[in-house]
């Protein structure tokens, strides 16, 4: 009877280990939330499919479609570069055609990216069984930060804040362009203005600070999962103590880091650029942006810095002895005795297997996590916009030199 009630306390713990588990694996960074939510009851998306490609065709339609179409009525879709025809708006194409699709779109890649790196944490397994419960809680925790709608409205009012920013500007313009048209010393809005506001530049921005709300989650908690106990060791053959896979999570925020760079590359070339800068001043300004991205995305992965510092300290020191050991009786073995504090005694202690490999992979083990492959394709996705629109005000050729050198860095 003891038995069988023993076993089914196995059974019991078992089945509660494998739901937290589950639980663990269960975070999709593009779910819930009330905008989520509202998509979904139009039809937009689905539950079991996001539908990145065609919600990106109906923003982008909605963003800068309408615009085009209200241009094109109004005869400001095209004309001279005097004229600032709609088609020749770098920052509409920049903002409501490239950025919005793309942070549609990569709500896709962001989800599958991460998803399959806290599946892996469970599968590998990376997490001890005894934080599991505690993994659980923390993607729940996550996402109840993911679906908060009061973060949600925090969003939707910076939104509203960029869009008047954007109006005061268009409302000071000193030349008539697709947007504002200027008369008599005063500016009024086009239709097509008027629908950038009300519409295009809010949804631009809303998706902007969704997109990095939700990565504030996802790094928040990175961070939380690094306290709990981890099944770490310093001679895994990734040279990361076996967490080289989290390492690649920036790879899933190409799209968006491409849209955001899209949007901020068109402010650098409309403002920076009026003061006429040098190909070196633009160096250190798409040097800097690219530190401030790097620096973005491993933020979270600094937070297993500690555990493999302590793993790599420990490893150093417990396989230094035991080579030690191994390398004296060797020692005595050839020659038979040990040339430094030779000890009679030392010979019964029984030999121990030779730590030289391990020993020698412990001390190859990296405590940073970010490495040069892994982030490749975000150092091109913010770039490469930056290299678009610095080529239409420098000589391209020292742009891509630019460019170039700071990739192969």
């Amino acid at each position: 009877m003891t038995s069988v009630i023993g076993s089914a306390d196995v059974a019991i713990g078992v089945d509660a280990d494998e739901d937290e588990a589950s639980r663990i694996g269960e975070y999709l960074a593009s779910h819930g939330g009330p905008f989520f939510e509202l998509q979904r009851r139009l039809g937009v998306l689905r539950e079991d499919a996001l539908l990145a490609g065609r919600r990106a065709a109906i923003f982008v339609a909605l963003a800068w479609g309408v615009p085009l179409v209200l241009s094109l009525v109004a005869g400001r879709a095209f004309g001279p570069s005097a004229m600032h025809p709609f088609l020749l708006d770098f920052g509409a194409w920049a903002r409501f055609f490239i950025a919005i699709g793309l942070f549609v779109l990569a709500e896709q890649q962001v989800e599958y990216g991460l998803q399959g790196k806290l599946g892996q944490l469970v599968r590998a397994p990376i997490l001890a069984p005894a934080s599991f419960e505690a993994a659980a809680k923390a993607v729940v925790r996550a996402l109840r930060l993911r679906d908060s709608g009061a973060a949600e409205i925090v969003c939707l009012g910076l939104a509203i804040a960029g869009t008047l920013a954007r109006l005061d500007i268009l409302m000071t313009s000193d030349t008539s362009t697709w947007a504002v048209q200027v008369a008599d010393d005063s500016a009024r809005l086009t239709l097509a203005g008027w629908w950038s506001v009300i519409c295009s530049a809010p949804l631009f921005y809303f998706l902007l600070f969704r997109g990095l709300w939700r990565y504030i989650v996802w790094a928040t908690l990175l961070w939380r999962i690094a306290q709990l106990e981890l099944r770490l060791v310093a001679t895994h053959p990734d040279g990361k103590g076996g967490l080289a896979f989290l390492a690649e999570y920036p790879n899933a925020y190409s799209m968006f880091v491409f849209g955001m760079s899209a949007g901020m590359a068109i402010t650098v070339v409309r403002h920076v650029f009026e003061a006429n800068i040098s190909s070196v001043t633009f160096g250190y300004i798409i040097t800097g942006w690219l530190a401030i991205v790097f620096a973005f995305f491993a933020f979270p992965l600094l937070a297993f810095s500690k555990p493999l510092s302590e793993l790599k300290e420990k490893s150093a020191e417990v396989l230094g002895a035991q080579a030690t050991r191994y390398h004296r009786a060797a020692e005595r073995s050839l020659i038979g005795r040990n040339l430094a504090a030779d000890d009679v005694a030392e010979a019964a202690v029984p030999a121990v297997p030779d730590p030289s490999a391990q020993f020698a992979a412990s001390r190859k083990l990296s405590i940073f996590l970010m490495s040069r492959s892994a982030i490749a394709p975000l150092a091109g996705a913010a770039l490469i916009p930056f290299a678009i629109a610095g080529a239409t005000r420098l000589p391209y050729k020292e742009v891509f030199a630019l460019v170039k050198k700071l990739l192969v860095l």
